[in-house]
């Protein structure tokens, strides 16, 4: 067989259900599979937060704590927000007749933003210690996708052998 022949096969067919196929062509386990990442990855934000107090602790002492909880706070805040304004955003894209004002999805964005510089400016100025642990909260999402990448990777792994 050459690889000219690989080209003239049909293509195999998509199921016949509209229910059983997702918007990019995958399963509707797919689908619900990506559904259930964002409370996770919520519930890694919490978790790593609380993993995390105890070295910051050592490191910057209890005002370095008390920043990074204030930054963990507000980064939680701040991916809820974004959550709900990308589905809020892509509902109103889709459904033309969505309650959602896209002005009020805008005015949330800038709010998120605008709520993250004054808690920082606010402890920039009381101390620099706080504001170094406030610093180390705000980047707990990172830690907390980069566990979900590790899960996402793990299960992949896994799937493929037990093919």
């Amino acid at each position: 067989m050459t690889g000219n022949e690989d080209f003239n096969r049909p293509a195999e067919a998509s199921p016949a259900d509209p229910a059983e196929r997702s918007l990019d062509g995958g399963s509707v386990d797919d689908a619900s599979a990506v559904e259930r990442v964002i409370p996770r990855v919520m519930r890694n934000i919490v978790i790593a937060s609380m993993l995390l107090m105890g070295p910051v602790s050592w490191f910057y002492g209890w005002v370095g704590a008390i920043g990074f909880a204030f930054g963990a706070a507000v980064s939680y805040v701040n991916f809820y927000s974004l959550k709900r304004g990308v589905e809020g955003l892509a509902d109103r894209v889709v459904n033309r007749n969505s309650r959602e004002k896209g002005g009020w999805i805008l005015l949330r964005f800038v709010v998120r933003y605008g709520l993250v510089a004054i808690v920082a400016y606010a402890i920039f100025v009381g101390s620099p210690v706080a504001f170094r642990g406030f610093l180390w909260g705000l980047c707990v999402p990172v830690a907390a996708l980069m566990a979900e990448a590790f899960w996402q990777g793990y299960t992949a792994f896994r799937g493929s052998q037990e093919s």
